[in-house]
């Protein structure tokens, strides 16, 4: 019973070697596991960036309340093509994309 034991553990981590092979696109098991640390590292910096839009959203909602409250527009566009400039500059044309997604999504609800 002991030899079965052991042969079905062996046999189970040679399945899930070819899964985490099959989840990765990967065809080494070395290769799969940097890739799923990889994967790890990315779904963690993609929590911080969410958390930090979500930050730059309640920022903007503060400028833009104030901005309306004395009169002015909500909207300042002199200042977004500050903002589409930084990104473009720092990351080129996708970063101009990604601008302009952050703003659409700071511009807030009226």
């Amino acid at each position: 019973m002991t030899v079965t034991t052991a042969h079905t553990t062996s046999a189970h981590t040679a399945t899930a070697d070819r899964t985490g092979v099959d989840q990765t696109g990967a065809r080494t098991p070395e290769a799969a596991e940097v890739i799923t640390g990889g994967r790890e590292r990315i779904d963690a910096l993609d929590d911080r960036i969410i958390g930090l839009i979500q930050e730059r959203m309640a920022v903007s909602a503060v400028i833009q309340q104030a901005r309306i409250t004395s009169g002015g527009r909500r909207v300042n566009l002199s200042r977004e093509m500050e903002v589409l400039g930084h990104y473009s500059e720092a990351l080129g044309k996708p970063g101009t994309s990604l601008a302009m997604t952050l703003l659409e999504l700071c511009r807030g609800r009226v």
